[in-house]
């Protein structure tokens, strides 16, 4: 019976070689800067990309004109792929990436990968990037990666997600707390009915943005029971009563 430890047959292994060799190295470009490196996986046309950074090395998995192509990149020396400036976007002709290093150093780095047979096969120096450590160094131009993304995925770096915006609640940092359960009650209490305009429950939609302020309201807008407070001191402050103008108006005469 077969187990674990039992060999793989001629065929099973010659299938399994037969899968690998199908992938075929991705060829890279590089430049770099004190703080950062620019590198582009030089194919055209990639699809169903899968890229992975992590602070020692970048995986890379696509297709390009039929093929399959792979690259397995362990860096000389750690990377920050958590920084806001560590990006990447999938253009026609190839794939861009700045990758923010863990230490910014004076020195350049002396190559890209820890093993320096693979880098002489499968990278090459990027020379419209290439500044020489010795000369004035300029931001890498990064026109290209408008809108690109971190490899954390979703959106560009810094966006983190919608959350709750400002004033609307429904996530971190939002304020005022309202969530879309009390958003979707309050407007169906708005659809139409008794107790206001249009049926919409005040009482109801105010606890629903519960607010910093009094009364469910945001801050600084003070309790809105107030209203009826005021018109009831009104009516207590009172007009002179008409009666008594009748009564003053006839002493005059």
């Amino acid at each position: 019976p077969w187990s674990a430890q039992t060999p793989l047959c001629p065929t099973h292994q010659s299938l399994k070689m037969a899968a690998v060799s199908d992938a075929l190295t991705a060829p890279v470009k590089w430049a770099q800067r004190a703080d950062s490196l620019y590198v582009t996986i030089a194919l055209p046309d990639v699809k169903d990309e899968k890229i992975e950074l992590t602070k020692d090395k970048l995986s890379f998995k696509g297709t390009a004109g039929g093929k399959e192509y792979f690259a397995e990149l362990e860096f000389l020396k750690p990377v920050n792929p958590e920084d806001e400036g560590t990006k990447w976007k999938c253009l026609p002709r190839s794939i861009q990436m700045v990758i923010m290093k863990e230490t910014e150093e004076e020195e350049f780095w002396v190559r890209l990968l820890k093993d320096k047979v693979q880098e002489k096969g499968q990278c090459s120096i990027d020379w419209d990037k290439y500044v020489d450590e010795d000369d004035e160094q300029e931001a890498f131009d990064q026109s290209n990666l408008e809108g690109a993304q971190g490899f954390g995925g979703g959106g560009p770096p810094g966006m983190g997600g919608m959350g709750g915006m400002p004033g609307m609640g429904g996530g971190p940092g939002g304020a005022g707390g309202m969530d879309m359960a009390a958003m979707q009650q309050m407007m169906a209490q708005m659809g139409g009915g008794a107790g206001g305009a249009g049926g919409m429950d005040m009482a109801s939609m105010m606890a629903g943005m519960g607010g910093g302020g009094p009364g469910g309201m945001p801050p600084g807008m003070g309790d809105m029971g107030g209203f009826e407070d005021e018109a009831d001191s009104d009516d207590e402050g009172g007009l002179p009563d008409l009666d008594d103008d009748g009564e003053e108006a006839e002493a005059l005469d």
